[in-house]
């Protein structure tokens, strides 16, 4: 089959698409045949080399951990699904046209492939973050870096349980953030007061999305560095805040996140599609940041196909 591989740590034209063997379902997994696949920062920052200290990547390597397909083999001990069916998930080297995946949910109907490749991450990173500041409806969120694929679930998740979010994102994503419901401000000098006007009563927690060296305007924000969670600033504890970065109940929020979609809750705008053959230049894409809505790789069928 063919599949993308680097390997070298490097730039994004580390990344080939070569023939390799086909991987098979082992005990609690399945085997889909690849329909889309959602590009992630993380991808890039694994493929480069900056996470050689916290991952540990054989080379020659796969890239890319989320991916929506039909399920082709079905692992012993697994239970609630079927060949056939349309799932979508996470696992390894999915960018590739066969690939396991360690845990899944059943794809929506109304759920476009393309979408569903986008949620896996975001989605299991926004649920753990949002439950671990622990909002009560009518507080204040404010998320720096929103207009990716986790800012985008976790405004949208934040919002349905009844958060007020103040948003940061490029000039170019303020009507994008808006349109999700939140308070949309840029990034830069004066955040504080900018973020202060959006939202006078305070801000009660803190979400650092990007990793842009905001976690001192975010602690100053809401006053309480144990306010502020921060997915890709590893220095964040330096000043008293935390960082999240181990999935939690992967599945649990595959399921949910589904759940939400199905009513009206849920979505994640797909902003460029590219084909396998370019997954370099998607990830080259996804890594220069400021882009509103996923990075998505078409692996096969039609775009757009629910």
């Amino acid at each position: 089959m063919k599949a993308i591989r680097f390997e070298r740590f490097g730039p994004p034209d580390v990344l080939a698409l070569v023939d390799v063997d086909e991987p098979h379902a082992g005990p609690g997994q399945v085997r889909i045949a690849v329909r889309a696949v959602g590009i992630n920062g993380l991808d890039g920052k694994i493929r480069s080399g900056r996470m050689a200290g916290v991952f540990d990547v054989a080379l020659p390597s796969g890239t890319g951990s989320d991916a929506s397909g039909v399920v082709d083999q079905v692992g012993d001990g697994v239970s609630g699904v079927q060949v056939g069916d349309a799932v979508f998930g996470v696992g390894t080297g999915v960018l590739a046209e066969h690939a396991v995946l360690d845990a899944w949910a059943v794809k929506p109907d109304s759920l476009a492939f393309e979408e569903a490749a986008g949620y896996p991450v975001p989605v299991e990173t926004a649920f753990r973050v949002l439950d671990l500041v622990g909002l009560e409806p009518g507080r204040t969120l404010l998320v720096s870096g929103a207009s990716g694929g986790v800012g985008t679930a976790v405004v949208q998740i934040a919002r349905q349980r009844g958060i007020t979010v103040v948003s940061t994102a490029s000039p170019a994503n303020q009507d994008y953030l808006r349109g999700l419901g939140a308070l949309p401000t840029t990034y830069g000098d004066g955040l504080v007061d900018r973020v202060r006007a959006l939202a006078p009563d305070g801000v009660d927690a803190a979400l650092d999305v990007s990793g842009s060296g905001v976690i001192a305007e975010c602690i100053a924000l809401t006053g309480d560095p144990s306010r502020v969670v921060s997915i890709a600033d590893f220095t964040a504890p330096q000043l008293g805040a935390q960082v999240s970065f181990a999935p939690a109940d992967v599945p649990a929020a595959l399921r949910a996140a589904a759940a939400l979609h199905v009513d009206g809750v849920l979505r994640m705008p797909v902003g460029s599609t590219f084909l396998l053959a370019d997954a370099a230049a998607a990830q080259a894409h996804n890594d220069a940041g400021h882009a509103a809505g996923r990075t998505v790789v078409v692996v096969a069928g039609e775009a757009g196909a629910p």
